[in-house]
């Protein structure tokens, strides 16, 4: 990997921490959804789409996924740019969302490695176009934007890098709608 030694374990504590923080911020309820993008060869400390790798996607999997399932949310994995950005989420975020499933199924080279552990471990995968999160996070510049409600707002934790790779994190608001007159009651 480029001669950067990698502490899988350094990893998951990280990514753990990271997630624990933006969903306290985020107060997300139960069956909201998650969106995390991640490029491991960033984490690696490569070049994006250049080093993908199934043992830092395994580590950050460990990190992240019995934190959703103790929230009972909803993750949704952000495949790379080759598949569009689509999504691996559980059938049931499917349909409890509405959302439309697509024909693909993500691999290491092509997908990305977290897409792929998604596709391994959930219950019943399936990949979608889309999605509007209510919080994300975004390990690698991976540009999960597109994924998120449309009023985003940065959420600063402690970590700003998992491995190699700079972290961001959003929670999402409802948006501000009136005049001069309106109340609003949002965090």
């Amino acid at each position: 990997m480029g001669g950067v030694f990698l502490d899988f374990t350094e990893i998951t504590k990280d990514v753990t921490k990271a997630l624990q923080e933006l969903l306290e911020v985020a107060s997300l309820r139960e069956k909201q959804l998650l969106v995390v993008g991640c490029s491991t060869s960033e984490v690696a400390g490569q070049k994006i789409g250049t080093a993908s790798s199934m043992e830092v996607a395994a580590a950050l999997w460990e990190g992240i996924y019995p934190l959703i399932q103790e929230r009972k949310l909803y993750l949704a994995v952000q495949c790379c740019e080759h598949l569009n950005r689509a999504l691996v989420v559980e059938e049931e975020a499917l349909e409890k969302y509405n959302l439309e499933q697509v024909a693909v199924y993500p691999v290491q080279g092509a997908g990305g490695s977290l897409a792929n552990q998604a596709m391994k471990s959930f219950r019943h995968p399936v990949v979608v176009e889309k999605i509007q999160a209510h919080a994300g996070m975004d390990i690698g510049d991976t540009f999960i934007g597109m994924h998120l409600k449309s009023v985003a707002v940065p959420v600063r934790g402690s970590i700003q890098k998992i491995g190699q790779a700079h972290l961001t994190m959003a929670r999402t608001r409802p948006k501000l709608i009136g005049g001069e007159r309106a109340r609003y009651h949002c965090d």
